[in-house]
């Protein structure tokens, strides 16, 4: 009985049960296989289900209708909640075209171009006291004097004034240009000044110079400045005004420097140069 007793205490001792033979623990692994086995023919019967499902959701399906597609949604993390929203596009409303057009087109499509103003009389300081009148409603006149100046400091100020225009130009020079005592130079700075005022105006007109009580050599010059102004004038279009005979033998109308006009000097100076304007059929 020994023996017996030790093998029962033994097989107690390990979990064992003698009374039917049969192990407790392998009861306990058939019992967990059984239910592995279930539910692995329960996770089958689910796998199964989810596929006919997904088949018959599918666009196209014979038998259900196709519903618009929606953006898949990522899969939610263990333990949190996720709240699906469905998004649609507020519907858009397309607005009949505007017609829009601009009556004063042909006026933008014109040319800019700074309207033309009076007339510019520029020179020497022989023109300081000039002053034109001018009929009501014109342009008035404007006179630059440009004290001591020769042909090219003249043609230089018209360059600045390159983007005006005028009806007239009228250009008295000469007086100061003589004293250089290079006659051809005289002139073709004279002709470079005319060319210079018909980018202002497309009636450019010579101012001749007045004789100078000087000296013999200083008149001289000035006489012949003249005879060639008036000559050269006439061959290419230009208007000139010869103020020689007007103040030749009239001392009251030269100061007593003998080279700048008296103020009737002047005044003969203005009534010479807007006859001169008269003439042509523009207005000053």
């Amino acid at each position: 009985m020994a023996p017996f007793c030790w093998i029962s205490c033994l097989l107690l001792l390990f979990g064992f049960h003698n009374d039917s033979g049969v192990c407790s623990k392998c009861k306990l692994v058939n019992c967990l296989v059984e239910k592995v086995d279930k539910l692995e023919l329960r996770i089958r019967g689910l796998i199964r289900d989810r596929q006919q499902g997904s088949l018959l959701a599918a666009p196209g399906t014979p038998g259900r209708a196709s519903t618009p597609s929606t953006p898949a949604l990522e899969p939610p993390q263990q333990g949190e909640w996720v709240t699906s929203r469905r998004h649609t596009s507020p519907p858009v409303h397309h607005a009949p075209p505007v017609h829009v057009s601009n009556r004063f087109a042909p006026l933008s499509e014109a040319p800019a171009e700074e309207p033309v103003k009076g007339t510019l009389v520029i020179g020497d300081s022989i023109v300081r006291h000039v002053k034109l009148a001018t009929p009501l409603g014109a342009p008035a006149a404007r006179v630059i004097c440009l004290p001591g100046a020769r042909a090219p400091d003249i043609s230089g100020n018209l360059r600045l004034l390159a983007n005006r225009r005028y009806s007239r130009v009228v250009i008295h020079v000469g007086a100061n240009d003589i004293r250089l005592r290079q006659s051809e130079v005289t002139k073709a700075n004279i002709k470079e000044v005319v060319k210079q005022a018909q980018t202002l105006s497309e009636e450019v007109i010579c101012s001749g110079p007045i004789p100078m009580r000087r000296g013999d050599e200083a008149y001289s010059r000035l006489s012949s400045l003249n005879r060639w102004m008036s000559k050269w004038c006439t061959d290419n279009h230009v208007g000139f005004i010869d103020n020689w005979l007007m103040f030749e033998g009239k001392p009251g109308l030269l100061g007593r420097d003998g080279v700048h006009p008296t103020r009737d000097g002047a005044a003969l100076l203005s009534c010479s140069i807007a006859h001169s304007l008269l003439v042509n059929p523009m207005n000053i």
